[in-house]
């Protein structure tokens, strides 16, 4: 009987990861890289833009919905990552003309969690 162990990466590594693709604005390659099959995304109650998910293909739908609805990207940045136990933390500022709402800017706080070198949960504040 063969058995083989997963290199497991620490939330440090999946940060560090995750800050290499998101420089290149690789969002979902992310997803496709990180995101655990549980995994949960949350935006403000209430928000115009977008809205709670569950699951891969559910939070994969929900960026794709609002990818498609995007007329101009203007400008876009987002920080190194600051990791502390099992999350991490990144700033995003985005200029974009998004139907229907024309142009917006969002300044936002985006948390992550890990778990077994997955994310399980995005939470986003703006």
């Amino acid at each position: 009987m063969i058995t083989t162990s997963k290199n497991v990466l620490t939330t440090q590594e999946v940060a560090a990861r995750f800050h290499e693709l998101a420089q290149q604005e690789k969002w979902f390659e992310i997803q496709e890289e990180f995101f655990a099959e549980n995994v949960k995304s949350i935006d403000p109650a209430g928000s115009p833009y977008m809205g709670y998910a569950e699951g891969k293909a559910a939070v994969r739908k929900k960026g794709e919905d609002f990818v498609q609805r995007i007329t101009a990207l203007h400008r876009a940045y987002t920080s190194a990552p600051l990791v502390t136990g099992n999350h991490f933390v990144v700033t995003r500022e985005i200029d974009i003309t998004v139907e229907p709402h024309g142009r917006i800017q969002l300044n936002q706080i985006m948390l992550y969690e890990v778990k077994d070198g997955q994310i399980i949960l995005e939470q986003f504040f703006y």
